[in-house]
């Protein structure tokens, strides 16, 4: 078994597909329209489906807003550096909601930025995970 893909909901599509690939650096995989349903589902990530797991952003026509509720924590990507990675996000129009630095009660280096719909990305330094 492998984790195949995290779905979210997202209000604007074109925005979302836009955050993901020119902000955070992944690539459109696919998408597809699913008139019957009044869907569209666009697929996300840093490489082929059939080696990581993706961000599966689904679009439900007419719907420009979710309630996010609490349950949902965040998504985690590894960058090579936190600190550079979160200048680059906001040079390219990212929202950076809490700076690269070390985590509380610990020295793994983190950082959080929020996608147009408010859902959080954690940025975890490479080879700081589980640093003492």
């Amino acid at each position: 078994m492998r984790v195949l893909h995290t779905m979210i909901r997202v209000g604007d599509l074109d925005r979302s597909i836009k955050f993901y690939t020119d902000v955070l650096g992944m690539k459109l995989l696919r998408k597809k329209d699913y008139p019957d349903g009044k869907f569209t589902l666009a697929f996300v990530g840093y490489g082929p489906e059939t080696e990581q797991a993706v961000v599966e952003l689904t679009y439900n026509w007419g719907t420009d807003k979710y309630d996010l509720g609490n349950a949902f924590g965040h998504i985690a990507l590894e960058v090579g550096d936190a600190y550079m990675a979160c200048a680059e996000i906001k040079k390219r129009g990212g929202k950076v909601t809490r700076e690269a630095g070390p985590m509380k009660h610990g020295s793994t280096v983190i950082a959080f930025v929020e996608d147009p719909d408010g859902f959080k990305i954690e940025l975890i330094q490479q080879g700081t995970q589980g640093a003492k």
